[in-house]
């Protein structure tokens, strides 16, 4: 962020509520995401801001690139406390969050995770941590009864090492496995894309879930498996969201498309979430996505604590259960959920889309909550 030496600049610094914004923006971090969390983020302190602020003070983003590495963040975390935030905003992915709840809840500040899923983002239960995003659980239920009722029962999983990837496929194997559906793991380090195809043929397999890294290894699992003439009935699935963004169209053109994803939006935007939207729009160049939405969604709550709770981070912490306001995808509140160890937001907008084959640049929903 830019400064300035100027008397007025330093009294407004001083007199700035200071939100700590957490985003991975530079690799191995998935940067896209991060972009658009931070543009989301950026636009509605924006509004707040010309709305009158908090109580007439300037709301001020501090930013903290996570680069997807945990340790990192935490570290981010200890720094933006001692510099005065009232609370901690963002991150995108699950392991890097469950860091910064960690440091969060350790320091006494308050976190307000805008995208990541992970259903256990802390180790115990906390007053200081809420999510915006729905668990993941909730989520990947909701996709694997979608597989079922297109008939897609006989499942492998492309996997990397990580604890949200497992996460999904206990979720995946849970659901399934009772309704006749069978989930099997195939480790993408041990196995190049043409060998998964040749697992997927051996494995009679109705489905391709890929839960690794974007653009590398998805996109060239997808190209494999688009160029296998054995495999022209098998379904390719992203639960995961890689498909959402415009670097999955720019790379993999008509071969990305009908790829069912996850996508936390409502069928249709209200007032509120069109304005946004096209504001969105202008900022990034490009559609919007969910995750944009999350994040003006996350200062729109924080910001509503700070008007009716004060700048204070044990009263933003008590406000959680409290806080009631319109966002962009619907009304946002927060509760206790059993297997959830962190305040909860109440309804959150699910959808399985997919990039439609006629046109790649626009979405189709193919199964909602």
């Amino acid at each position: 962020m830019s400064t300035s030496s100027s008397p007025l600049a330093a009294e407004q610094t001083e007199r700035a509520v200071r939100i700590g914004a957490l985003v991975p923006l530079t690799r191995p971090g998935w940067v896209e995401a991060g972009r658009h969390l931070l543009a989301g983020l950026e636009l509605a302190v924006r509004d707040v801001n010309d709305a009158g602020g908090i109580g007439g003070r300037p709301l001020e983003l501090v930013v903290r690139d996570t680069a997807a590495d945990p340790g990192k963040a935490a570290v981010a975390v200890e720094e933006l406390a001692q510099q005065g935030v009232v609370a901690v905003a963002g991150e995108y992915h699950s392991v890097v969050a469950r860091a910064v709840a960690d440091r969060a809840d350790a320091l006494g500040v308050p976190f307000l995770c805008s995208s990541a899923v992970l259903d256990a983002l802390t180790e115990q239960p906390t007053q200081w941590v809420a999510r915006l995003a729905p668990p993941q659980s909730d989520g990947w239920r909701l996709y694997a009864d979608f597989l079922l009722g297109t008939g897609r029962s006989r499942i492998v999983v492309a996997t990397q090492p990580s604890v949200y990837w497992a996460s999904g496929v206990d979720v995946l194997r849970d659901h399934l496995t009772p309704r006749g559906g069978t989930v099997l793991e195939l480790d993408t380090r041990a196995l190049a894309p043409a060998a998964v195809c040749d697992a997927l043929v051996d494995h009679r397999a109705t489905a391709l879930l890929l839960l690794v890294g974007h653009p590398e290894p998805a996109v060239s699992l997808v190209r494999s498996v688009r160029r296998d003439r054995r495999l022209d009935e098998i379904l390719i699935g992203a639960p995961a969201g890689q498909p959402e963004f415009a670097t999955w169209a720019d790379l993999l053109g008509v071969d990305g498309a009908g790829i069912p994803f996850l996508r936390y939006l409502p069928e249709r935007l209200g007032p509120l979430g069109t304005r946004v939207e096209a504001a969105l729009r202008a900022r990034l160049a490009e559609a919007p996505s969910f995750v944009a939405f999350e994040g003006y969604d996350t200062i729109t709550v924080l910001a509503e604590a700070l008007r009716s709770h004060g700048a204070d981070r044990a009263r933003v912490a008590e406000s959680w259960p409290r806080v009631a306001v319109d966002g962009t995808r619907g009304r946002i509140r927060f509760s206790r959920r059993n297997g959830v160890s962190v305040w909860q937001s109440l309804g959150a907008p699910i959808q399985v889309a997919d990039r439609d084959p006629a046109s790649p640049d626009r979405f189709r929903v193919r199964h909602a909550a």
